[in-house]
């Protein structure tokens, strides 16, 4: 098979690699892919939301099974196209999406199905935030509606906060969408939990835990995502019933009653509160950084559940999980999640050798005048497998000290909750 892979981060060169470890695979091509992905695929320089442009490189290719990244093509309809000029692809359609492209939809879902999350408020106008808060209690979420990279949520310890930043995103801040979520804060533990879905079942695909804050300890402001582990042990068997009885199934059948049922991979973003789960988000894709942990750890051929799954035969696919655990820590450039250096030479990536355990994933990266050079906030994905979370952080610290990048940084303390909990993890 010819295989068709959107997207150029950290999450599709992961995939690449496990997509390349296939025996049904013939040739990998991605669009436009990073300095990653060109070891083990052909990159094809386009824009990936020029979706008609896509289609033809498709065609021209020949690329017999698609498989979609990134949220944003999902989102505004790439899959629908696809569909429409006979492409097998993976990945949910545009309705089916606005689980992530609008946190207003999303919460919808929730009121009209039970599905426990926090208590919320969309609101369209300053005075509806201000008629909010009078009936609120500190701090509060203020969440952008439409698609944001993992920076339109933001916890207000102030009623100033959230009018600065419910009005900012009213005036545009973020071109998806001009509409604001407020929430109750809900204190607890975080954790991601993935499935994969056909149009008839669904499979556990993974946990994890990602790091969202940039700096150790959780300081400073949301990113796309700085670090994570998997698998997350705060998700016991009890603990997943729940979340597949409470949020899953209801979310997966009321799409189905509104004639557009869910496929591709679905990540649920919980909050964990005395052994409750409750629901924080969906996203419509694998999580980046979370597929970097998830995906080592896949005993299964990828392929084959890509294949069953666009052909609604998951039900009878069997996915298979090495016992190890996994941890990625992201290398960004200095200024990330706001200006940041960029260009930065990489001279180093080739010369560490990595064991069979270990892996660099190319995230915001390029080829330069036959140089590696860095194209994005977050550069490299320096992961690692083994059995204890604590060594494997030591290892992959030991990579990143090697590679030795000049004005980048990293969080040191990825995976402290577990580490400090369970010393023998």
């Amino acid at each position: 098979m010819n295989i068709g892979l959107i997207g150029s981060g950290g999450r599709e060169h992961a995939l690449c690699k496990k997509i390349s470890e296939s025996r049904l695979v013939k040739k990998i091509f991605c669009f436009p892919g990073n300095a990653g992905t060109s070891e083990l695929a052909t990159n094809v320089a386009v824009n990936i939301l020029a979706f008609k442009d896509v289609l033809k490189l498709i065609k021209f290719h020949k690329i017999d099974l698609v498989i979609v990244g990134p949220e944003e093509p999902l989102v505004l309809g790439l899959v629908n196209l696809l569909k429409k000029n006979k492409v097998k692809v993976f990945g949910p359609n545009k309705y089916a999406a606005k689980l992530e492209g609008s946190k207003a939809f999303m919460k919808k879902i929730c009121a009209q199905n039970n599905v426990p999350t926090a208590n919320f408020k969309i609101c369209n106008k300053l005075h509806q935030v201000k008629k909010f808060l009078q009936i609120s209690i500190l701090p509060l979420v203020v969440k952008a509606d439409g698609l944001a990279a993992g920076k339109g949520v933001t916890i207000c310890k102030s009623k100033k906060q959230v009018i600065k930043t419910a009005s900012e995103i009213f005036k545009g801040k973020f071109k998806s969408s001009r509409k604001v979520i407020l929430e109750e804060f809900l204190e607890g533990e975080e954790a991601s939990y993935f499935i994969i879905v056909d149009n008839n079942s669904f499979k556990f695909f993974g946990t994890a835990q990602d790091h969202k804050r940039v700096y150790e300890n959780d300081k400073g402001p949301n990113t796309g995502g700085m670090g994570a582990y998997s698998p997350a042990p705060i998700v016991t068997k009890k603990l997943e019933k729940k979340i597949i009885s409470k949020i899953i199934t209801p979310t997966l059948k009321a799409l189905k009653r509104k004639k557009n049922p869910y496929s591709g991979f679905l990540y649920v973003g919980l909050m964990i509160k005395n052994n409750e789960p409750f629901l924080i988000e969906y996203n419509v894709r694998m999580g980046d950084p979370e597929c970097q942990v998830i995906l080592p750890r896949l005993k299964t051929d990828i392929v084959k559940i890509f294949k069953n799954a666009a052909s609604n035969n998951l039900r009878k696919t069997k996915i298979s999980w090495k016992k190890q655990k996994s941890m990625t820590i992201v290398l960004c450039a200095k200024g990330y999640p706001k200006k940041y250096k960029k260009n930065l030479r990489i001279n180093n990536i080739k010369k560490v050798k990595l064991s069979n355990t270990d892996f660099i994933f190319h995230a915001g990266t390029k080829y330069f005048n036959k140089e590696i050079r860095s194209n994005g906030g977050r550069i490299l994905n320096i992961s690692s497998t083994g059995d204890s979370f604590n060594n494997i952080r030591k290892k992959i610290i030991l990579n990143i000290k090697k590679l030795n990048i000049k004005h980048s940084f990293y969080r040191k303390d990825i995976g402290w909750k577990v580490i400090d909990k369970n010393e023998n993890y």
